[in-house]
């Protein structure tokens, strides 16, 4: 049973994914509840982190918990920087600056590192801009479907 801050933060997701990318995470029509599972439990990669000065992960589903290594109360502790190994930190500082400047980017490839120190490169993501329906920034997401171990 997802709680209800999940269900609102997945429709959040959806939406400014959409409203960003001009995309869809999910094909069909869902309700809130059902996107939120599909979204949890789906075979890509899910994740966002909030707007603290160090960003914390405020999201990240099942695949992106199998491939970080770490479960949900794990995750959601994880200041954003630290799911990327030291040397790439300052790559993946000027990759989140640019989708934010641009709303969105696409493409992206970084390396990547699991609790475990297992290092893998993420393929052809897509990071965007999270906006609420008043128009306030509320963080960063990140989803991708590839990704290789090295």
């Amino acid at each position: 049973m997802l709680s209800s801050e999940i269900i609102r933060h997945s429709k959040l997701l959806y939406d400014s994914f959409a409203a960003v990318t001009g995309g869809t995470l999910l094909e069909g029509n869902f309700n809130p509840e059902e996107l939120a599972g599909q979204l949890y439990a789906a075979p890509f990669v899910l994740l966002s982190h909030g707007t603290q000065p160090d960003p914390i992960f405020n999201y990240a589903n099942q695949t992106a918990q199998r491939l970080w290594e770490m479960d949900w109360p794990q995750f959601t502790q994880l200041p954003s920087r630290l799911s990327a190994e030291p040397v790439a930190v300052a790559e993946r500082e000027a990759m989140l600056a640019k989708a934010k400047q641009k709303g969105y980017i696409s493409d992206y490839n970084g390396v990547r590192i699991s609790s475990t120190g297992q290092r893998f490169i993420i393929k052809d993501a897509i990071l965007w801009n999270i906006y609420d329906n008043t128009g306030t920034y509320q963080g960063q997401a990140a989803t991708f479907k590839a990704w290789e171990f090295l």
